[in-house]
């Protein structure tokens, strides 16, 4: 039982943070404007500000997905990864690590005070963990995978 829970708990709250900021990336929310926007600023490619949300939004969809199947280890994987820019785009680039907080008029009302960038990191942990772990099993995908490929 404790094997289980040590691998959908994180899994849940992975799935949880992806599935919930689906609203922000697919409806064009001001916040996913402002973060897309002053990297694709930053970054010179307008594609990028114009469609990088749903690139993104869609991949953590799939994640999401993969960590409930028999392919949890690549969702996992696939988490690390997005997480893994996330988390590079907020320390290195100039949208820093706290993020602004919009009202319906998309008026700055506040800061968030890093808590987006807190709950990356807090991803990017969790699915560390999982796809360790499934590299660690027998049966986990990515061992087979690495069996293959690298032995």
């Amino acid at each position: 039982m404790k094997s289980q829970l040590s691998k959908y708990l994180p899994a849940v709250f992975i799935g949880f943070v992806f599935v919930q900021s689906l609203f922000f990336k697919f409806t064009g929310s001001y916040e996913t404007e402002y973060i897309f926007g002053t990297l694709g600023e930053w970054s010179g490619f307008d594609l990028f500000a114009q469609y990088g949300a749903y690139v993104i939004g869609s991949a953590e969809l799939i994640a999401t997905i993969l960590l409930f199947s028999r392919w949890h280890g690549l969702g996992a994987l696939m988490a690390v990864g997005i997480m893994s820019g996330a988390i590079i785009f907020h320390l290195f680039t100039p949208l820093g690590v706290v993020m602004p907080e919009f009202n319906g008029a998309g008026e700055i009302i506040g800061y968030d005070s890093g808590l987006l960038f807190g709950m990356a990191c807090l991803v990017w942990l969790s699915a560390a963990f999982l796809s360790l772990r499934d590299l660690k099993s027998e049966s986990g995908v990515l061992s087979r995978l690495y069996t293959t490929f690298f032995k």
